[in-house]
């Protein structure tokens, strides 16, 4: 399914719209539905910020792979 957001300039275009959503090729969503989507998605995430790695955390696996990565260079270099 693809999603694309059209701005009408003209009122007819609705009308066409509205026959397409009533013949089921298409569905109309309000821009306040999208931005309660969204609320939602961000709620969501924030709950689980408690199990979010802190930065220190993210640094220190970020050094390990670094490390095990230059030395598994240096070894095939050898």
């Amino acid at each position: 399914m693809d999603t694309i957001r059209i701005e009408i300039l003209n009122p007819k275009a609705r009308k066409l719209l509205k026959n397409l959503a009533d013949l089921k090729l298409i569905k109309i969503s309000d821009s306040s539905d999208r931005k309660s989507e969204f609320k939602k998605l961000l709620d969501k995430l924030r709950t689980n910020s408690d199990n979010a790695p802190s930065l220190e955390e993210i640094e220190k696996e970020v050094e390990t792979v670094r490390k095990a990565r230059y030395e598994k260079e240096n070894s095939d270099h050898s």
